[in-house]
């Protein structure tokens, strides 16, 4: 099971699933329905839209239903791996330093496979990897297990050599290489739109939560933590990830009051 990283932080979608993601499980894997839509209505989600958004969580499979003390959703455990996943992500954002190893992807996959060329290139992007050819990728060595697993799930293995390597050694500087790699200007404007949601989150602990780690969570797939030796002097990197671990430690624990006060209240 994927998370949903094209889901429009803000949108419905991302919201319950980030709702999902941060607290089902230390709730026992198990909420009401009515829990839910409350929560929900607290992140301003009409119930109506929240419900709309529920059904289609169902249908992805995140959310199975489930009568306990009445009706409601359990967290389908197909999704644990891929939430363990992502709190490893979005909680322990990691900084390479110029002595750390990289890990690079050669893959040659026929025609005949190309549907399966498209995902691997689609994953590959997804998890933070660079182009340094169209056959070739790049990505910190530390996710070479994900970069293993991706490969175990498209059934790609045949094609594709994994290589464990020390610095590259480009034709170019290799700030100049890393932008050739990476779209770092993209990366900048998603780590500026990051920064400037931090002055629109919500005043309840709750919501501002939600709502941090919801804008929050795709940068640290997208962006693979580069060396600063790679990286042009301005880059706003530094500050996003300081700003999150001020605001999401001091957020973290009001929020899980209130989800344990709005389910104990029923």
């Amino acid at each position: 099971m994927l998370d949903d990283i094209e889901a429009r932080p803000g949108s419905t979608a991302s919201l319950l699933r980030t709702l999902i993601g941060l607290f089902l499980r230390p709730l026992g894997g198990w909420i009401s329905a009515a829990d839910l839509v409350t929560l929900a209505g607290d992140l301003g989600i009409p119930p109506a839209q929240a419900r709309t958004g529920i059904t289609r969580l169902k249908q992805k499979g995140l959310l199975l239903a489930e009568r306990s003390d009445g009706i409601g959703y359990r967290l389908n455990a197909a999704a644990i791996g891929m939430l363990e996943r992502g709190d490893r992500r979005i909680f322990a954002m990691r900084e390479m330093t110029d002595a750390d190893p990289w890990c690079l992807v050669s893959f040659s996959i026929p025609e005949s496979a190309r549907s399966i060329r498209h995902q691997l290139r689609r994953r590959l992007q997804w998890i933070g990897a660079g182009v340094v050819s169209p056959a070739l990728w790049i990505c910190p060595g530390h996710l070479q297990d994900e970069v293993l697993e991706i490969l175990d799930e498209l059934d790609a293995r045949r094609w594709v050599t994994v290589f464990q390597a020390s610095a590259p050694v480009p034709p170019v500087p290799m700030v100049e290489a890393a932008a050739g790699w990476w779209d770092l200007e993209a990366l900048r404007a998603e780590h500026l739109a990051f920064q400037d949601s931090l002055a629109t989150l919500p005043s309840e602990p709750f919501a501002a939560y939600v709502h941090l780690i919801d804008s929050w969570r795709v940068l640290p797939y997208t962006d693979p933590g580069l060396p600063p030796s790679m990286l042009p002097d301005d880059w706003p990197g530094r500050r996003s990830f300081d700003e999150f671990a001020r605001l999401s430690a001091a957020l973290a624990e009001p929020a899980w009051q209130h989800v344990r006060a709005v389910v104990r209240s029923r």
